[in-house]
């Protein structure tokens, strides 16, 4: 069982307009509503990969009710998720069918409690205990301590079970001193870590920080990762136009649906690549278009990186 911890859960909400426009009233052509949060995201791809899943984090409210509902009845996917007496936030995605582009709104979270955090952990380390890899993924709602993410890695690694870290600023930072197996940022949350703006220099510092391999999004180029067997560029045939919303989490379930099926770095990075751009073709958040990601499987390119000059 693959464990996805989502600390500040959502419902993704996707409107669809003709044009976008500042300052404008829109008519609005569809409506979508799917359970998110980026480990949520990550769990759905790897059901749907075949693989079994349990989703923990916590929810609460009336949305908190709308993503449990939307995830009851997933083949292979259980709900552990811990309630919390405030509501589940909201994401708001704004698709522009002219242009393609995305706007994205995002709602900070509901207030976590002392006694609630307590509760989570509780469960997560009797989680642990069945879990052939764990990915802790994402931002984190009010009132959870921003050392958080190091204080998952450590149990996680005491128990032998590899751990991806998916997140930014802060909890990033001091999630990696923990010592995780794989962390996956993006061009822009490596920067915010290292100080570096070059892609490679950036990675490696990353791993002298901590982090024993690192996966770097770097958006329609595709991943760079950055590990103890070496170093490749993975990236997608073309640039791909649609809604961007989730790739990333595609991404992290190809990573360790790879890792527990132990395929090399680079059929793990192929996988990562191809599902990432088959979730932008996908007319709906966080979900793949399964025809897109077999045909890309062959087109992915995979290269050998020599060194940083």
């Amino acid at each position: 069982m693959i464990l996805t911890v989502t600390l500040n859960t959502a419902l993704d909400i996707t409107y669809r307009v003709r044009s976008l426009r500042p300052h404008a009233s829109h008519r609005v052509s569809e409506v979508v509503e799917r359970p998110g949060g980026k480990g949520v995201n990550v769990a759905r791809v790897l059901a749907a990969l075949g693989q079994e899943v349990t989703v923990t984090g916590f929810a609460g409210g009336a949305t908190g009710r709308a993503v449990r509902d939307g995830l009851a009845g997933t083949p292979g996917l259980t709900d552990a998720l811990v309630p919390v007496a405030g509501a589940t936030r909201r994401t708001i995605a704004v698709v522009d069918e002219r242009s393609g582009d995305t706007t994205q709104l995002n709602e900070p979270g509901p207030q976590i409690e002392p006694a609630e955090w307590g509760a989570f952990l509780d469960r997560y380390e009797e989680l642990l205990g069945g879990a052939s890899a764990v990915a802790l993924c994402g931002s984190l709602p009010p009132g959870v301590p921003v050392g958080a993410y190091a204080n998952l890695v450590r149990p996680a690694r005491a128990q032998g079970v590899p751990v991806l870290l998916d997140t930014s600023g802060e909890p990033l930072r001091r999630g990696v001193a923990a010592r995780p197996d794989i962390i996956k940022p993006n061009a822009d949350e490596l920067a915010e870590l290292t100080g570096s703006h070059d892609p490679l220099r950036a990675t490696q510092d990353a791993r002298r920080r901590g982090a024993h391999a690192v996966v770097a999004s770097l958006g329609t180029d595709g991943l760079l990762a950055v590990t103890p067997e070496g170093r490749w560029r993975a990236a997608p045939p073309a640039r791909i136009p649609g809604n961007p919303t989730g790739a990333g989490d595609s991404a992290v379930a190809g990573l360790l649906s790879g890792l527990v099926e132990h395929l090399s770095w680079p059929d793990r990075l192929t996988r990562a690549v191809a599902l990432s751009t088959a979730t932008v073709r996908s007319p709906v958040a966080g979900e793949f278009d399964r025809t897109a990601y077999e045909e890309l499987r062959g087109q992915v390119t995979v290269t050998g990186v020599v060194s940083a000059a």
